[in-house]
């Protein structure tokens, strides 16, 4: 089993965050995500200079954009048009919450993250330079840094049944759980997620992949359709 150490490097992870990646089971750092929000909002976290960045610019925010709650935006975030956060959030330096998306059930968006057009995050935590950026849905899920997920690619976090999610026949005591991307992941438009995935770092998978269970690292995993081309009549 995958642990949280072999699939995120503490090293390019802003020390503010790196509590959030002490637990020893990938599904494990939602409960410490919350954790870390509840004290931020509380003022207990520590401050935005323990930040690891140093931004040309202020945040910005679109005048459509809707911040609901306690929402920090570190120095260079930018929300764009129709977005809407709902805290509480954490929205690192030079973070971007694109046109239309939604960022909702606590997050943490670490720097240089982006959450793009239509797409929606919920309680999830994506690293440094994570990306969902087209019409994605990451729910109950920890992206690695680098990681970037194609257009439409969804992670679902529920089970049919609504039993606890297992992960690679693990229980992990969750009623919700997503995925864990390890570092640099690649995944290819219109893939799904099952619940309790966990991806190792530094692979790829093919546009149109189911992915379930647990992936090694450094892999890549195949999805070929058959497509026939004949004359028309």
């Amino acid at each position: 089993m995958a642990s949280t150490a072999r699939l995120f490097d503490l090293e390019r992870v802003p020390e503010v965050l790196r509590p959030l990646l002490a637990p020893e089971r990938p599904w494990d750092v939602l409960g410490a995500l919350d954790v870390f929000l509840a004290d931020a909002e509380a003022g207990d976290a520590p401050t935005d200079d323990t930040v690891d960045a140093a931004p040309a610019e202020p945040a910005s925010v679109h005048p459509t954009a809707i911040l609901d709650g306690w929402v920090r935006l570190g120095p260079g975030a930018r929300v764009g048009p129709f977005a809407w956060i709902r805290g509480p959030a954490w929205i690192g330096a030079n973070a971007e919450i694109g046109h239309a998306a939604i960022v909702r059930g606590g997050c943490v968006i670490a720097d240089g993250a982006k959450v793009g057009h239509a797409s929606e995050v919920k309680h999830a935590l994506l690293l440094p330079g994570a990306k969902a950026p087209h019409f994605n849905y990451v729910g109950d899920s920890v992206l690695g840094s680098g990681t970037n997920l194609g257009a439409g690619v969804k992670i679902a976090n529920l089970k049919n049944d609504g039993s606890e999610v297992l992960s690679a026949g693990q229980p992990t005591g969750r009623r919700k759980f997503g995925a864990a991307l390890g570092d640099d992941v690649h995944i290819g438009c219109n893939a799904v997620l099952a619940p309790g995935t966990i991806v190792g770092a530094r692979t790829a998978a093919y546009a149109g992949a189911m992915l379930r269970g647990e992936v090694a690292a450094d892999s890549i995993v195949k999805h070929r359709t058959v497509t026939d081309v004949v004359k028309r009549r």
